[in-house]
């Protein structure tokens, strides 16, 4: 039996041993089933490491990063320059894996795999698209027997990089939804019930009949939830998967930043995911305590290397190669 995510991950004593380092870290739900496994097997191969991570979101991982409570941050939306500036130490953004933010839904008695369009989606969330028979989903569901019902849609109540990576989708792709509300970690939702984490929206959303939600896809997966395909710039449906997420960041790897912020969703590719996204650690480029230091930067040599090979099997994409190297180099800028 597959066990259910918690809230809190913690490997080790909240006081630590002679000898052993705690490291403290915040943020991201979504990559929150791969830092688990990643920070698990590094505390084996290295016991004097206790890294501990608190899955609170996005923006509350930002907040505590700028406020010295934690040793890093994790998000998947990158900082804007205006958080950056608010640091007293430059911030490091580093990549970790990619993944994709699904269309999770619940309609009695529809059981095979929906498609959904831009139009729909932000029509949902807009509050336009009551229906689950309304004709923008009809039309791209010829042979679904949809109902009558309500939608009942469900999104994020926390600040949230899944939310990032969502409304950033929409935006691109819908006009409608760029003019009245745009993209952000926290927006002014016109319709939908919140929920906290993607453990929120992926809960509230099984238990809650006619619903539909956007989690990250390991969250649908280990929830036995159905999702849907997405149209995407090149106007093919299109399902989350390994190979339609690296579609998706084969452009952005070509052309990488040298921070690191980078926007993948909506990509060109015909075979592109368009709701795909890196997610980052985010660390100061300063960190006067030599022995996390050396911890951090071990942990992020590692993540690069045997840490890639763990994603796949979580249901994330591994780094392309390109941005590996890249990575490899930033690494020696933390002092």
């Amino acid at each position: 039996m597959r066990r259910s995510i918690p809230a809190l991950l913690l490997f080790a004593a909240t006081i630590p041993a002679t000898g052993q380092v705690l490291i403290n870290g915040a943020g991201a739900t979504f990559p929150y089933p791969i830092y688990a496994k990643w920070f698990d097997e590094f505390h084996k191969k290295n016991p004097q490491a206790q890294i501990n991570y608190q899955s609170i979101g996005s923006g509350g991982g930002i907040r505590q990063l700028l406020a010295g409570t934690v040793d890093f941050g994790a998000s998947d939306s990158p900082m804007t320059d205006e958080q950056l500036s608010k640091s007293p130490s430059r911030i490091l953004h580093f990549p970790t894996v990619l993944g994709a933010v699904v269309a999770t839904y619940n309609v009695p008695g529809v059981t095979q795999e929906l498609n959904f369009t831009p139009e729909a989606l932000a029509g949902i969330y807009l509050g336009t698209v009551t229906k689950w028979n309304d004709p923008v989903l009809a039309k791209a569901n010829p042979r679904a027997k949809l109902p009558a019902a309500a939608i009942i849609p469900v999104r994020r109540s926390d600040g949230s990089g899944t939310t990032f990576v969502w409304t950033d989708f929409l935006s691109k792709a819908s006009p409608a939804w760029k003019s009245k509300v745009g993209s952000g970690n926290a927006v002014s939702w016109p319709a939908g019930l919140g929920a906290k984490g993607n453990e929120g929206v992926s809960g509230l959303v099984k238990q809650t009949p006619n619903s539909i939600g956007y989690v990250e896809l390991v969250y649908a997966i280990q929830n036995k939830m159905a999702y849907g395909r997405i149209q995407n710039a090149s106007g093919a449906f299109v399902r989350p998967d390994l190979n339609s997420v690296t579609a998706a960041a084969a452009s952005a790897a070509a052309n990488m930043p040298d921070d690191f912020r980078v926007s993948i969703t909506y990509a060109a590719a015909k075979e592109a995911y368009p709701v795909s996204s890196f997610t980052w650690l985010l660390l100061p480029s300063n960190i006067q305590d030599g022995g996390k230091r050396k911890i951090l930067t071990d942990f992020l040599r590692w993540m690069l290397h045997e840490g890639q090979a763990m994603a796949e099997p979580l249901g994330y994409a591994p780094l392309p190669k390109a941005v590996i190297a890249k990575e490899l180099m930033t690494i020696g800028q933390i002092r």
